[in-house]
């Protein structure tokens, strides 16, 4: 699926949101993400009721770009949530690309899970768990979380390369396709590709120049 924030529902105000970049896309869930880039957020300004109005007024949002001008480090504003009739949400990842001396790097960031697990020395995350039974093609929402959200800052940030950002949201595993017609068929899923997937969604990326 693609998301577009848009104003309304109307064929200019979708189309200026895709101008605008503040689109983002998933594997066929429909989880709601919504990113903000700045340099000033607090985390008042993320627990708040109104952190879309604040995010608009403090930086920009999925897809936009920003100059750094000597403001230090970058920060994402982060919100996800899980789709109403599917699966609870694992964790939120940011991708970080690097431009600098012609190469271009990127380094996957864990800035939000659910559970009590914690990030080993490299930065790395225990899976949350896996509730599908492969009999049936059902899964339940016994781990994982219905919200997630972060206000995350670059602890990397080099200000004289060129870096984007864009965050991916992770649901916890549900039955592949494949699995849910094995299921039907009363067949045991094929052991030529995975029985469980995560679905998830890709934020657009944000854009921040040096000065």
């Amino acid at each position: 699926y693609a998301a577009v924030w848009a104003e309304s529902n109307t064929r200019d105000h979708i189309y200026e949101a895709f101008r605008r970049r503040e689109v983002y896309g998933t594997t066929g869930t429909r989880i709601q993400l919504r990113v903000f880039g700045g340099f000033d957020f607090m985390e008042d300004d993320m627990r708040s009721a109104d952190y879309v109005a604040r995010g608009y007024e403090k930086g920009v949002p999925m897809g936009g770009d920003l100059l750094a001008s000597g403001h230090g480090a970058p920060q994402l504003m982060i919100h996800a949530s899980k789709d109403p009739q599917g699966a609870h949400l694992d964790r939120i990842q940011v991708v970080k690309g690097t431009f600098k001396n012609g190469e271009i790097s990127e380094q996957i960031y864990n800035v939000a899970w659910s559970g009590q697990r914690t990030l080993d020395g490299a930065g790395q995350l225990p899976p949350v768990g896996n509730t599908v039974n492969l009999a049936d093609a059902s899964y339940e929402n016994a781990i994982g979380q219905a919200v997630l959200s972060v206000l995350w800052t670059d602890p990397d940030y080099d200000p004289n390369a060129r870096v984007f950002y864009y965050v991916r949201v992770l649901e916890i595993p549900t039955p592949r396709y494949s699995t849910y017609a094995s299921a039907a068929l009363g067949k045991t899923p094929s052991t030529f590709r995975p029985a469980a997937i995560q679905e998830r969604a890709y934020g657009s990326p944000i854009w921040v120049t040096p000065q």
